[in-house]
């Protein structure tokens, strides 16, 4: 579809999903995705994909090519922006596997996690791998594009840390938080959303505000996982029920949920939420009704200003499943 075809395009005609509007991209993205994953090791080829060809929605690489139709990219550098989605999901994937090494997890999207099935030093070289092979992609890139790539790694190796330094910590603020999860999450897709802009011609403009989209949208997302983490079912989420407050991690709920509790304060300051009766109790407390609305509601806050930042963008059937991506983030449901 051309940009004026676009322009004129009617919500009464949206996809049924955000993805669809760019279908063929997507096919491009994966079929570029799964092409990098082979190397002369088998084993480092059969975990990655073991990990990339086996689930994913790839919410990435579709807001980054919406982003790019959005701005009013065309075939040009459709190509260009291809690879970006990639090399996204390619360090997407490789965070993956490095943090179920840190957390020890057992599964992922309902299966065994690759740490489980393959063990620490294999998953740990499989992640390596799939950075180096981000950053090979990247290589093709201008200058202020990889570094735009390489901030957002080192967001990520941050927010790692951080989110390892507040565990088991009932003290920690909602701006704690958030800066957890603006360097663990959104940081890629504010990323995503600055090159998508850059690459489509968008003016410098346009291009800081599909950054501040990204934040928002990121941040609404991960706040949903968050709630999701909580309330299950494993059958639906792909890991078990309160696996974040198992392993002390101080989500959205918890942090909200320990200033209605000072029970639930107690439990995630010890450890014993992590297990048994404790845990148990613990997640008892964090489904409390005010904790899951309070919850919704900040995710809903960042919503509102992902939409806000849509409105720099012409009418389009590519704004308009941005729009539809933000409203399905938020309602998420199990």
């Amino acid at each position: 579809m051309d940009r004026d075809k676009a322009i004129a395009y009617s919500t009464r005609s949206l996809p049924e999903t955000p993805a669809q509007a760019v279908e063929s991209e997507l096919q491009a993205v994966e079929s570029r995705l799964l092409s990098l994953l082979d190397c002369q090791e088998s084993l480092i080829s059969e975990i990655s994909r073991y990990l990339v060809a086996g689930g994913g929605k790839r919410v990435r690489s579709s807001f980054i090519m919406l982003v790019y139709r959005a701005c009013g990219g065309g075939d040009k550098n459709r190509s260009q922006a291809v690879d970006a989605s990639v090399a996204l999901e390619l360090i997407h994937s490789a965070t993956l596997l490095h943090d179920d090494i840190i957390d020890s997890g057992k599964l992922r999207r309902g299966k065994p996690s690759a740490f489980s099935r393959f063990g620490l030093g294999p998953t740990l070289v499989a992640g390596d791998f799939l950075f180096s092979r981000a950053f090979e992609l990247c290589g093709q890139f201008e200058e202020r594009l990889i570094r735009i790539a390489a901030e957002a790694c080192i967001q990520l190796t941050e927010g790692e840390v951080m989110e390892g330094r507040l565990r088991h910590n009932a003290s920690v603020t909602l701006a704690d938080y958030k800066r957890v999860i603006e360097l663990k999450t959104a940081s890629l897709f504010s990323a995503g959303g600055r090159v998508a802009a850059d690459l489509a011609g968008a003016p410098d403009k346009v291009v800081k505000r599909m950054d501040r989209l990204g934040t928002a949208i990121g941040l609404a997302f991960q706040m949903v996982d968050d709630l999701l983490d909580i309330v299950g079912p494993e059958s639906k989420i792909g890991k078990p029920v309160g696996s974040d407050l198992r392993a002390g991690i101080p989500s959205l709920p918890v942090v909200l949920g320990v200033d209605h509790s000072l029970e639930l304060r107690e439990l995630f300051q010890s450890g014993n939420a992590a297990d048994g009766a404790g845990f148990e109790r613990a997640l008892e407390l964090v489904r409390a009704p005010e904790v899951i609305a309070a919850s919704r509601q900040k995710a809903v806050e960042q919503a509102a200003l992902a939409h806000n930042e849509l409105t720099c963008l012409k009418p389009s059937v590519y704004r308009d499943s941005l729009a539809a991506m933000i409203s399905d983030q938020v309602d998420r449901e199990v």
